[in-house]
C-alpha cells in the first residue's frame, strides 16, 4: 500500500537516546579489541612488526560482513523490525566471542577469536547506522550520529581503562607467567561481554522501526525539497544484458592484482603484501562475475545489485570515500601501534614480560579512554558548531586537530603529558563517528540505506588492508622497527583527510533549530 509523500517525524532526546543505547555495549567489544589485542598478541608470542597481518580479521571481516548485512536488513521485516534482529544476533555472538578470546592458549586461537569478535560486532554495528538514517529527519541526524558518539566515548573511556581498573582499584594481577593473560584483562573482558549484550537488548526492546512503505513516502518528500534534480536520491535500475562497466572494472582490477604479485615475487618484498595484491584479483573476480551474471539477465542477484551499487555511487559518497580513506589508515595506525611506540620510546622497553612495559601498556588503556572521553564529552557540541558553520567544515578541523595530535607524540617526553594529544584525537573521534554518516544519508536511497552504509564501510576497512599489509614493512625497511614513526605517518594521513574534506558537497543539510 502506497502513503503519500510526508515529512518524517521529529523524534524526542529519548526517543534518541534509547534507539543509540546499543552503541554502548557495542564499544565495549570494539574498546576491549583495540587496546588489548596487541597486548594479547604479543603476550602469546607475536612480533611488533607482524601485529598488524595479524588485525587483518578487523577489515577483513567488515568488508565481507557488513554489506552483507545491509543487504539483507534492507530486504528483512519481521516483529522486531528490519534491523534490530541484527543488533540482536551480533550482541548474542560477540559476547561469546569477548569471554573465549582472553581464554585463547596460543596464538593461532587468539588470532581466530579476532575474526569471530569482530565479524559479530559488524552484524550488529552496521544496522545502527542505517537505522539513524532510517528514523531521523536530516536536520536531526547530526544529533543522532552524535549521540551515537556519546555512547561509544562513553563505552570506551570505561572499557579502555578496565585493565587498570582491575589492578589498581580492586587488586587484580596484570602480570602473569610467560605466555599467560594477566587476570585484569580477562575480567575485562568478561564485564565488556555482559555490557555488551544488556545494552544492545535495551535497544532492541526500548525502540521501534518505520514500515518499508512509511520510508517510501518519507523518500518522496525530502526529495521534492532537493533544489538539483541530479541530488535526488536515485535507484539506478540494472539493466539485464548488459554490464560493460562491471566487466571491464573486473579485468582492470583482475590484471591490476597479477601485475602486483609479479613486482611482490620477482622484487623479493614481505610475503604480507600478497594480501593487497590478492584483494585487487578477489576484486577482480567479483566483479566479473557480476557483470556475466547481468549480461546473462540475472539482475536479482545480490552480487550483481552489491557490485552494481557501489559502481553507480552517489557523488556524495564518492567524496567522502577519499575522506575515510585516509582517515581510518590513520587510525589503524593508531590502534596497532600506540601501546609499541609508547612503551619502546616514552617508557624504554619492548618486553611484554617486564613490569614497565605492562605500566606502559596499562597507561595506552587510560589514554584510549581519555581521548574516548572526551570524545563523548564533546559530542552534543557537533550539532550546534554544525549549525553555526556546516557538517564538513566541523570535520575538517576535527581531522586536522586529530593528525597534528599523532604527529606531536613524537615530541613529548613523559607519559602525563601524552594526555594532550589524546584530547585532540578526541575531538577527531567525535566527528569521525558522527559527520560523515550525517552527511552521507542524506544522499541515499532509503530502502538501499543498510547496503550503502555497508558499502561505504569499504572505505573504513580497504585503508585498514592496506595498513595491515604495509605498516609492518614499513616499519621494519623504512623506520628500522620504531613503531613511534609508523604513528606519525597516521597523523600525516588524517591531516590529508582533513584537506580532502573540504572538496566534500553536503547535498541535504539542513539546519536543526533546536
Amino acid at each position: 500500500m502506497s502513503i503519500n509523500p510526508q515529512q518524517r517525524p521529529r523524534l524526542s532526546f529519548w526517543q534518541i537516546w534509547n534507539m543509540s543505547f546499543g552503541f554502548l555495549g557495542i564499544q565495549f567489544g570494539f574498546a576491549l579489541q583495540n587496546a588489548n589485542v596487541s597486548r594479547i598478541f604479543e603476550t602469546l608470542g607475536a612480533n611488533v612488526d607482524t601485529i598488524p597481518i595479524l588485525w587483518l580479521a578487523a577489515p577483513v571481516t567488515g568488508l565481507v560482513v557488513q554489506p552483507i548485512v545491509g543487504y539483507f536488513s534492507d530486504r528483512t521485516w519481521t516483529r522486531l523490525g528490519r534491523r534490530r534482529p541484527y543488533f540482536l544476533w551480533g550482541a548474542i555472538f560477540a559476547s561469546v566471542a569477548l569471554v573465549i578470546m582472553p581464554n585463547s592458549p596460543v596464538l593461532w586461537v587468539a588470532a581466530g577469536m579476532l575474526w569471530i569478535l569482530d565479524a559479530s560486532i559488524n552484524i550488529s554495528m552496521e544496522p545502527f547506522r542505517a537505522y539513524v538514517g532510517d528514523m531521523l529527519p536530516s536536520e536531526q541526524r547530526t544529533k543522532g550520529f552524535a549521540m551515537q558518539s556519546f555512547f561509544i566515548g562513553t563505552g570506551a573511556v570505561v572499557a579502555s581503562a578496565l585493565p587498570w581498573m582491575m589492578t589498581n582499584l580492586l587488586g587484580i594481577p596484570n602480570t602473569a607467567p610467560e605466555g599467560m593473560i594477566p587476570p585484569s584483562v580477562k575480567w575485562s573482558f568478561y564485564i565488556g561481554a555482559s555490557v555488551f549484550f544488556l545494552a544492545v537488548l535495551w535497544t532492541v526492546l526500548r525502540s521501534r522501526e518505520y514500515s518499508p512503505e512509511e520510508l517510501e513516502a518519507f523518500e518522496k518528500y525530502e526529495n521534492s525539497l532537493l533544489d538539483d534534480p541530479e541530488e535526488v536520491k536515485r535507484d539506478i535500475p540494472i539493466e539485464a544484458g548488459k554490464g560493460k562497466n562491471k566487466i571491464t572494472s573486473g579485468y582492470i582490477f583482475t590484471i591490476s592484482g597479477i601485475a602486483a604479485t609479479a613486482i611482490i615475487f620477482f622484487g623479493n618484498y614481505d610475503a604480507e603484501l600478497y594480501v593487497i595484491s590478492a584483494g585487487l584479483i578477489l576484486a577482480g573476480i567479483i566483479s566479473l562475475t557480476a557483470g556475466f551474471l547481468q549480461r546473462s539477465g540475472k539482475t536479482e542477484q545480490g552480487l550483481v545489485i552489491v557490485v552494481h551499487d557501489f559502481l553507480t555511487m552517489p557523488k556524495t559518497m564518492i567524496q567522502l570515500a577519499v575522506v575515510q580513506f585516509f582517515t581510518w589508515f590513520a587510525l589503524f595506525a593508531m590502534w596497532i601501534y600506540t601501546t609499541a611506540a609508547v612503551t619502546s620510546h616514552i617508557y624504554g622497553t619492548s618486553d611484554p614480560t617486564s613490569l614497565l612495559y605492562n605500566e606502559g601498556a596499562d597507561w595506552v588503556g587510560i589514554l584510549f579512554a581519555i581521548y574516548n572521553g572526551f570524545a563523548a564529552l564533546i559530542a552534543f557540541a557537533l550539532a550546534p558548531l554544525a549549525r553555526a558553520t556546516s557538517r564538513k567544515t566541523v570535520h575538517g578541523i576535527a581531522l586536522a586537530t586529530g593528525g597534528l595530535s599523532l604527529f606531536s607524540i613524537y615530541f613529548i617526553p613523559s607519559p602525563s603529558l601524552l594526555i594532550i594529544p589524546m584530547i585532540g584525537v578526541g575531538l577527531a573521534w567525535a566527528s569521525i563517528l558522527a559527520m560523515p554518516y550525517a552527511i552521507l544519508a542524506g544522499s541515499l536511497p532509503a530502502k538501499k540505506m543498510g547496503l550503502y552504509m555497508g558499502i561505504f564501510n569499504f572505505f573504513i576497512v580497504i585503508p585498514q588492508i592496506i595498513a595491515a599489509s604495509m605498516l609492518g614493512f614499513i616499519t621494519r625497511n623504512w623506520f628500522n622497527g620504531e613503531a613511534i614513526f609508523s604513528l606519525m605517518l597516521g597523523g600525516g594521513a588524517m591531516i590529508i583527510a582533513a584537506l580532502s574534506m573540504f572538496l566534500v558537497d553536503d547535498v541535504d543539510e539542513v539546519k536543526d533549530p533546536l
